[in-house]
């Protein structure tokens, strides 16, 4: 596993002004331990941010507005890239393990040898204007049951764990993002699912972002995590990102119990087998508003990292770590816009960096990148919006691409062999 010094960079990046998160390259506004003061802003006004920003600007990019099928996301982005897409490996091989998915994001191995991926679906028509308030800007959501978990066979055959789950999206202005659930975990054995779509504040009354257990392909709610967030707010909460249901991104499982990241209020929590939730961190008190939504863990603790604002600002996302009794420490900076963390067999650690471009999304420039002690190394590039990784029972990484911003059913899953993994 790689050796991080605090306040070390990642690698050099030059400091760049704008709407992205200033002072992550620079050092400007971190104090002497390399921690962003809660209190440093970006110059000039915050765009909207994390993935709701991020759909938006895709969407503009892309043409995608009203996206008609899944030949129209095709066309958008280069002749069969929905078949064969134009990722290129590192000496190594890449082929599609299963497509038609509904806004794949995270993906994880069952006991059973099987990749289970959370779906976002496909939002739906459903509106709470009038009953509660909405989000600003990309509100009012509309909403349905569209979203699923599917499991996928090593010979890329799909069946459906569970679906009927709440999905949402924004509004079309805002590039129709849609949100369901977003990452799966297993502990000690079990499903667990968190979702992302839910709450009156996206569309869907009745409903709560929550974590979901799943068996014999029905869900049991076992927390509660909109009314955990409406009743313990952050410290430095953005009033032009805020969620009051949140939009919960990544989970794993650590112990005897589950880690959630929620990035428009900026936390990670714990939540227990029986229910109960607790506040690991509070990152928008170390950082102010800086969108994490990556989470891995090994040996008893975490690693995290953030999409950040945007325009894109290549290289200004942090990687940070956080032991379960919530202490925070910034390791280094240089990545961008990092939607997943993964460690390989051997405790290595890779990012997923899904638009790397400057300025707005822009489709084919996500990449897999490992993060080593001199800097970081593409193994994976021309990914198109990727949303989650994993690495196999065999070692083998596993990538949701075309994640967000396109039509129901253009999603897949990448299998892609690193030539030192085998």
């Amino acid at each position: 596993m790689p050796t991080y010094r605090q306040g070390v960079p990642i690698h050099e990046a030059p400091a760049q002004r704008g709407c992205s998160t200033p002072a992550l390259a620079s050092g400007e506004g971190r104090s002497k331990d390399g921690v962003m003061s809660p209190h440093v802003r970006s110059h000039g006004r915050l765009l909207k941010l994390s993935l709701l920003c991020l759909s938006s600007l895709a969407a503009a990019t892309l043409g995608l507005a009203a996206p008609t099928s899944v030949a129209t996301a095709a066309a958008a982005t280069g002749a069969g890239a929905m078949v064969e897409p134009q990722v290129k490996a590192l000496g190594g091989h890449v082929r599609v393990l299963a497509g038609g998915l509904l806004n794949p994001r995270g993906l994880a191995f069952g006991p059973d040898g099987r990749l289970y991926v959370a779906e976002g679906g496909s939002g739906g028509t459903a509106s709470t204007v009038g009953t509660c308030p909405q989000v600003p800007d990309v509100g009012p959501y509309t909403g349905g049951f569209t979203s699923r978990i599917s499991r996928i066979t090593l010979d890329g055959r799909r069946t459906t764990v569970v679906g009927g789950l709440p999905s949402s999206q924004t509004n079309a202005a805002s590039g129709g993002l849609v949100s369901g659930v977003a990452a799966v975990a297993f502990l000690e054995g079990h499903l667990y699912a968190v979702t992302s779509g839910a709450g009156c504040s996206h569309g869907l009354a009745g409903t709560h972002n929550a974590v979901l257990r799943v068996e014999d392909h029905h869900v049991r709610q076992v927390a509660n995590l909109s009314a955990f967030q409406m009743s313990h707010p952050v410290a430095h909460p953005n009033p032009g990102d805020f969620e009051p249901d949140g939009t919960w991104y990544s989970m794993v499982a650590a112990g005897d119990d589950l880690y959630a990241v929620e990035p428009n209020h900026g936390e990670l929590d714990r939540i227990s087998p029986s229910g109960h939730i607790s506040r690991v961190v509070d990152v928008s008190a170390h950082l102010g508003h800086v969108v994490p939504t990556a989470l891995t863990t090994r040996a008893g603790r975490f690693l995290l990292s953030n999409l950040g604002t945007f325009p894109v600002n290549p290289g200004s996302q942090f990687l940070a770590s956080v032991t379960k009794n919530g202490h925070f420490r910034v390791l280094g900076h240089g990545l961008t816009t990092v939607l997943g963390l993964a460690f390989d067999h051997d405790g290595r650690l890779y990012a997923l960096e899904s638009t790397t471009a400057p300025g707005n999304p822009t489709p084919g420039t996500g990449k897999v990148v490992q993060v080593t002690d001199h800097g970081l190394r593409t193994v994976v590039s021309g990914l198109t919006f990727p949303t989650g990784m994993t690495f196999g029972p065999d070692d083998t990484l596993y990538v949701s691409n075309f994640g967000f911003g396109f039509p129901p059913g253009a999603g897949q899953v990448l299998r892609i062999d690193l030539p030192d993994h085998h």
